[in-house]
C-alpha cells in the first residue's frame, strides 16, 4: 500500500512586525484588549514587493531542499491560499515555472483557513492512487492587503506568511492516515470578501463602500469554528482508528486564542499538547497550520511514530482535520 509521507517542510514570512503597541496608534485598541481578546502580541505584514506568490516560492525552495528533492522531479503543485497575485494565472502555476517543475501540474486551491488540510488531502489521493509520486503544497496569504485598518474587531487579527511541505509516496505504514473535509456555504455572509470577483466587480462605489475588505461576524463564525473543528477532529481519530492519547501535538488553525482553547477543553486535550504561536503571527489564514508545523518540527524533532492532529475552519465556510503519523526520514 503506497502513503503519502512528508518530507521537506519550510516557512517563509516576512520580516515587518506590526505589535499591539503600533496598532494603538491607527486604530481605537489597545495591547491589553487585544491580548485578553485574541491572545495576539504581534503579526508579520507584507512588503509591497511582497505578495503570497513570492513568499510561497521561499517557502517552497526550503521545504524541497530539506527534502532533497529535484523541482524537476516534482509531479504536482498544489498553492493554497485566498489571496491569490492574480485571478488569472494561477500562482500556483507561476511558481511552478520558477521552480523549473517543469513536468508538474499545477493549481490554486481556495478553502480559506481550511486550505492547507485541503491541499494535504488532495495530494495525498494523488499520490495514493498513484497518479503522483512527489507533491509539493503550499498555503501562502497576504491577508493585510484586505483588511478594514479602521475596524479594529478585524485588523487585529490577521497576519501575512507562506509555508511548504512535500509529499511523497512511501510503502511505510505512516504519512497521511485520515482527513475529513466539510463546508457549508455562507449565504449569511459571516465570514467575506464580498467584492473583487465575477458578482461584484471592483467599482468606485464598491471600493467606497470597503466591499474589498473582510468583514466578519465574529461570535457566529466563533461558535461554528468550535463546533465543526472538534467534530472533525473526532471523525479523523475515528478513522485513524486513534484516540486522543495516541497523539503527540495538536496543531490547529491559528485563529484566536479562545477559539482554541475551547476546542482544547472540548476535546479533552491537554493545553501542553497543542502548539500554538498565534501571539508572535495572528491568524495567516491557510498559511497558519503549516507556519506552525513548521517551527514545531524545527524546535522538537518528532520520532517515526509520532502522531499529528490537525484542524482547522475558515471562509466558506470549510473546515476540516488531518491525522498525520510521522515516517522514518533519511538523517
Amino acid at each position: 500500500m503506497v502513503n503519502a509521507i512528508i518530507t521537506g517542510w519550510g516557512s517563509a514570512c516576512p520580516q515587518r512586525v506590526l505589535t499591539n503597541r503600533d496598532l494603538e496608534s491607527m486604530v481605537n485598541t489597545n495591547d491589553e484588549w487585544i491580548v485578553s481578546r485574541t491572545g495576539i502580541r504581534e503579526r508579520r505584514i507584507a512588503e509591497p514587493s511582497e505578495t503570497s506568490g513570492t513568499l510561497g516560492l521561499k517557502a517552497a525552495h526550503i521545504a524541497l531542499a530539506k527534502a532533497k528533492v529535484n523541482p524537476a522531479d516534482l509531479d504536482l503543485v498544489i498553492f493554497a491560499t485566498t489571496t491569490p497575485d492574480y485571478l488569472l494565472p494561477a500562482s500556483g502555476c507561476l511558481i511552478q515555472q520558477k521552480l523549473g517543475a517543469d513536468r508538474a501540474a499545477a493549481f490554486d486551491l481556495n478553502a480559506a483557513c481550511s486550505g492547507f488540510l485541503y491541499g494535504l488531502s488532495v495530494g495525498s489521493q494523488f499520490i495514493k492512487t498513484g497518479t503522483a509520486k512527489r507533491v509539493l503544497v503550499i498555503a501562502a496569504e497576504v491577508l493585510s492587503r484586505f483588511v478594514n485598518w479602521a475596524d479594529r474587531s478585524t485588523c487585529i487579527l490577521f497576519g501575512d506568511g507562506a509555508a511548504a511541505v512535500v509529499l511523497e509516496a512511501s510503502e511505510q505504514n505512516a504519512g497521511i492516515l485520515s482527513c475529513v473535509l466539510g463546508s457549508r456555504g455562507d449565504v449569511e455572509k459571516m465570514l467575506v470578501i464580498e467584492a473583487g470577483a465575477g458578482a461584484k466587480p471592483a467599482t468606485a462605489e464598491t471600493i467606497a463602500a470597503l466591499d474589498h475588505t473582510i468583514h466578519m461576524r465574529g461570535n457566529e463564525v466563533f461558535k461554528m469554528a468550535v463546533r465543526n473543528m472538534v467534530q472533525a477532529a473526532r471523525e479523523s481519530l475515528n478513522k485513524a482508528n486513534l484516540t486522543l492519547d495516541d497523539i503527540k501535538a495538536i496543531i490547529p488553525h491559528q485563529a484566536n486564542l479562545r477559539i482554541l482553547k475551547a476546542t482544547q477543553e472540548s476535546l479533552g486535550f491537554p493545553a501542553s499538547k497543542m502548539f500554538v504561536n498565534l501571539d508572535r503571527y495572528g491568524n495567516t489564514g491557510a498559511a497558519s497550520i503549516p507556519i506552525a508545523l513548521c517551527e514545531y518540527l524545527d524546535q522538537t524533532p518528532p520520532q517515526a511514530g509520532d502522531h499529528f492532529l490537525f484542524a482547522a475552519f475558515g471562509g466558506g465556510l470549510t473546515w476540516g482535520s488531518v491525522v498525520l503519523r510521522w515516517a522514518e526520514l533519511p538523517s
